[in-house]
Order: structure tokens, then C-alpha cells, then sequence
């Protein structure tokens, strides 16, 4: 294996855990993996960063059995290993918390704890025992969840959090966190990260991965970098510079980095006077009161709020997804049909909604179709569908946000998180909307995604377009909005200017102090 960049970082902590040796992995002729030697010592928290498209989610999936290496082998715990299902990594002590959670929203939080590892009592389930035990397990965690609710009710965060527990439940020699901290709030991650510690002084090796790259040097020991599906670099965190660490995923010079790092994201947009979305009195109950929000073509939006705020209920219920009681959505001076996902489309509002997997993508579907999905009608006649068109439409988007993939014909589940959420975005922007509702666009997309996704708001804002941001990363919305509308428990609490707004500032007011000065009802 010919490995571009070398580091070998001094040796400490446990013996090698989990391993890869020239592991190579292929989807449609396409690698996405070469060749990769990747080593997990037991009692160290190692973090595997890259691009989108890199490689690592593909590892993981290799590392837990759910794909077989094409070339190369695993070990773990010194021996060569063949997994080949999920559950066989899981018996051998491995364990998973993955971005998106893998877990059944129609079963309570304790059967979803010990799925397939349920307490039994004369050959039935103890619900009694593995209750008690489930609480113990959320009380050790610090969090508030009935274990007998069931899951789907929850939200993201809190399903997080019960997948932690899940991961907790077992005795596992090894815990992989996929963007583990991507749904969850400042007080949960700080709870994850406690638990990961005490993993870790426990002598269980932890792989893992985030996007936020303050995170990687506030809980890891040593990295890992990807890049085109190749191993770039392992060190140790303490040695790299957040300017080092992005230059190796790019495949750039630092100093190229540099420069590019001082572009500004997010200057003030040019507005229209006239409203593109008015919405007023919108109530939905038990979760929104009376909200008011406008926003003018050319200006973005951002909506700001902790866990449970009503953010995301907000732009659903707009777009006509979350039934509202009472209120009023206008797009472009014309109203919307009360809770009519046809009638908002047609009116031109398109949502991207924070969770991809269960309310965007069509795994199963070819990037081709998901991107035309949308706009099928429009590129129908009497019925019968213009493949023409739908190739040069696809083609135009593919090139535009630059979605890798082997070709507009592979199945979109066989994609990285970012380039399927690449894909969702082009399937609306498709649409042609006026008003472009995106929940956590960037949630899960690497440094250089990020950019391109953060760019990409900015250059429709400046087309005109209408855009609702909602981010739970305080700069993203400070730098990205040009105002900042903040929710506590379902009303509008405060708008802010973004223009001199500092990220602290923000957090202030989402903890809900209304008298922080610059704050204003409108």
C-alpha cells in the first residue's frame, strides 16, 4: 500500500483491540476503501475524520459486519476475524451508536435497551426486571426518559441518548460513536463525553466520529485521517493543529487552507422589502403558540432553540407536515392550504428535513430518481415521463453541488451521509421554491461539505430565494443568518440581529435570558 503521508506517533496505552489490515472495499467498480490499515488500542478514544465520500462510515460498517472486505483482513483482540453480520460483532463485544438511529420507534425505550438480550422468567419476558434495569441505566446517564414510552415519540436527541444506553448495556471491549453528538444538546454531549471517559479509564477502546472538529481535541487521543477511501495520517491529537488536521482531509497546503479560511460565509444578504413567508398565529398543540415569523427573498432566516424549542415543528408545520390547529402561512402574497404538504409545493415552500433517513432519502431508489422525484409531474406529458429532461436535470445538479457517486444509476444507501444529503437538496432545489425551509442542513457533512453546503445558502439567498436555517451550531447560524428568531417551549422568546451578534450572546439567549440587551420582539 503506498500511503501518502507518514506519522508514527509514539506508542502508549493499551494493546492493539480492533484492527484493518489492506482492507479494501468496492461498490459499482467504485473503492471506497484502498487498501486502509486502521489500529484501535483498548483504553484510548481514537477519532476517524475525512471529507464526505472519504471512507469512514465504510470502515465502520466493515469494522462491525455489515460489509464483507472485497481484500485485506479485520482483527480483533490479536485474531483474524470474519464478520459477517451485525450481530456477530455485537456478540464478540463491539458495539455501535450511529448518527442515525438504528433502533425500533414502535417499542418502549427498555425493549429498544435489551433488544434480542431481553430479561426472561420461566421463558417470557421479565418487562418488570428489564424496566428496573433500563431506569438504572438512564439515571446513570443523567437522562429524563420514561423507559416505557415508546421511542418514536421521542426526539432525536433523547433516541440518541437511548442508543447510548444500549451501547452502555452490554460489556463491550469496543464502542464505535458515529456522529454520535450530532442530535444532541450542550448539556447531553457533555454527558456522552463523561461516559466515553469513563469507557475509556475502564480499558475499552472508542472509536470516534464527528464533524465538529473542537470536539476531536477536547475528548481524543490520537488520530486517523481518510481521504478518496485512502489512510492519509494517524497521530496524536495533542501534536496536530486544527489548520494541519483540515489540510490532510483536503489534500490541500496549509497555507491554501489558510486563505481559503478567511472567505467570508455569511455576509448580509440584498432583501427584497416585500415578504417572500409570512406566517402568523401558527398553533399546533401542545408544541407551538402563536408564532409570527416573515422572511424576505434574499434573506436567511435562522431559527435558534434547545431540545424540545419547537424548531423543527415550526418549519414542518409551515411546510404542511405537522397539522396546525390555527394560524396562517402566506408565500409571496397568496395563501397556503392549512396543512397540505401539495399545497405548500405548489405554493412553492420546499422543507429539508433534519432527518434524512427516515424523512428524506429512498435508499433503495438510484440517485437519479431520488434527485426527480419531486418534479416528476413537471417533466411528464399526458403521462408519460421525459427521460431527456430528467438526465439533463440530474446531470445539472450533480455537477452543481458536486454529489460523488459512480453515476447518476447507483443506489443512493450506497452514498456517504453528506453526498445523500447533497442529493436531498438537489431533489428541491429541483422544485424551484421561493421559500427553502432546511432543518440542520449540515448535520453529519465534513469540513469540506460544510463549506460547499454553507456557500450554496448563500448563493441562493443572493438568487432571492426565502431561506429558513435551522442549525444547533450557534456560529453557523451567527455567520449564515441575517436575523436569528429564538423559540423556548414552542413561542418566540426573542429576534435577534446577527450583524456584531457573538455566539455566546446567542447561547445567552437561548437559555432564556430575555432581557439580553440587543433583543427585541418583533
Amino acid at each position: 500500500m503506498t500511503q501518502t503521508t507518514s506519522s508514527t506517533p509514539p506508542r502508549g496505552g493499551g494493546d492493539p483491540v480492533l484492527q484493518t489490515v489492506g482492507v479494501t472495499k468496492s461498490f459499482g467498480g467504485v473503492h471506497a476503501l484502498r487498501g486502509v490499515d486502521f489500529e484501535l488500542r483498548a483504553g484510548e478514544i481514537h477519532t476517524l475524520v475525512g471529507e464526505n465520500g472519504a471512507g469512514k462510515s465504510t470502515l465502520i460498517k466493515v469494522l462491525t459486519g455489515v460489509y464483507t472486505p472485497d481484500e485485506g483482513e479485520v482483527r480483533y483482540a490479536g485474531e483474524t476475524v470474519h464478520f459477517r453480520r451485525p450481530s456477530d460483532a455485537q456478540h464478540a463485544g463491539i458495539s455501535t451508536i450511529y448518527q442515525e438511529v438504528n433502533l425500533v420507534p414502535l417499542l418502549s425505550v427498555a425493549r429498544n435497551i435489551f433488544l434480542g438480550r431481553e430479561p426472561r422468567r420461566f421463558g417470557l419476558i421479565d418487562v418488570r426486571a428489564m424496566n428496573r434495569r433500563a431506569r438504572e441505566l438512564v439515571e446513570e446517564l443523567g437522562i429524563d426518559i420514561d423507559v416505557t414510552a415508546e421511542l418514536g415519540r421521542l426526539g432525536l436527541g433523547s433516541q440518541q441518548m437511548v442508543a447510548l444506553a444500549r451501547a452502555m448495556s452490554v460489556d463491550s471491549r469496543v464502542v464505535i460513536m458515529d456522529e454520535p453528538t450530532s442530535s444532541l444538546e450542550t448539556k447531553e454531549v457533555e454527558t456522552l463525553f463523561r461516559v466515553a471517559r469513563g469507557l475509556r479509564d475502564r480499558g475499552v477502546g472508542l472509536v470516534f466520529v464527528s464533524h465538529r472538529l473542537d470536539e476531536l481535541w477536547e475528548l481524543c487521543d490520537r488520530v486517523t485521517i481518510l481521504r478518496d477511501g485512502q489512510w492519509v495520517h494517524t497521530g496524536t491529537m495533542a501534536e496536530m493543529s486544527r489548520l494541519e488536521l483540515v489540510s490532510k482531509m483536503l489534500g490541500r497546503d496549509v497555507e491554501e487552507v489558510q486563505a481559503e479560511g478567511a472567505t467570508e460565509f455569511g455576509a448580509s444578504h440584498r432583501q427584497s422589502e416585500e415578504p417572500a413567508l409570512v406566517v402568523s398565529g401558527l398553533d399546533v398543540r401542545n408544541r407551538l403558540h402563536g408564532i409570527d415569523l416573515e422572511v424576505r427573498p434574499g434573506e436567511v432566516v435562522g431559527l435558534a432553540g434547545l431540545l424540545g424549542s419547537g424548531r423543527s415543528e415550526t418549519v414542518k408545520a409551515i411546510y404542511g407536515a405537522l397539522r396546525a390547529q390555527s394560524g396562517d402561512v402566506t408565500v409571496a402574497g397568496s395563501k397556503v392550504k392549512a396543512n397540505s404538504v401539495r399545497g405548500a409545493l405548489a405554493s412553492g415552500v420546499a422543507l429539508l428535513s433534519e432527518d434524512r433517513k427516515a424523512e428524506g432519502i429512498v435508499p433503495d431508489l438510484s440517485v437519479r430518481d431520488n434527485i426527480a422525484l419531486a418534479v416528476l409531474p413537471r417533466m411528464s406529458r399526458a403521462g408519460v415521463v421525459s427521460e431527456a429532461k430528467i438526465d439533463r436535470l440530474v446531470d445539472t445538479f450533480m455537477k452543481r453541488l458536486r454529489i460523488k457517486a459512480s453515476s447518476p444509476d447507483q443506489k443512493v444507501r450506497e452514498l456517504s451521509g453528506g453526498n445523500q444529503q447533497k442529493v436531498l437538496i438537489a431533489r428541491w432545489l429541483a422544485t424551484e421554491p421561493t421559500v427553502f425551509l432546511l432543518d440542520e442542513p449540515t448535520r453529519g457533512i465534513d469540513v469540506g461539505a460544510k463549506s460547499e453546503v454553507q456557500a450554496l445558502i448563500d448563493e441562493l439567498a443572493e438568487q432571492g430565494l426565502a431561506v429558513v436555517l435551522i442549525s444547533s451550531e450557534m456560529d453557523e447560524l451567527v455567520e449564515g443568518a441575517d436575523r436569528i428568531v429564538v423559540l423556548h417551549d414552542g413561542h418566540v422568546q426573542a429576534e435577534l440581529d446577527s450583524t456584531n451578534l457573538s455566539s455566546s450572546e446567542l447561547l445567552t439567549a437561548l437559555a432564556g435570558d430575555r432581557e439580553m440587551e440587543g433583543s427585541s420582539r418583533e
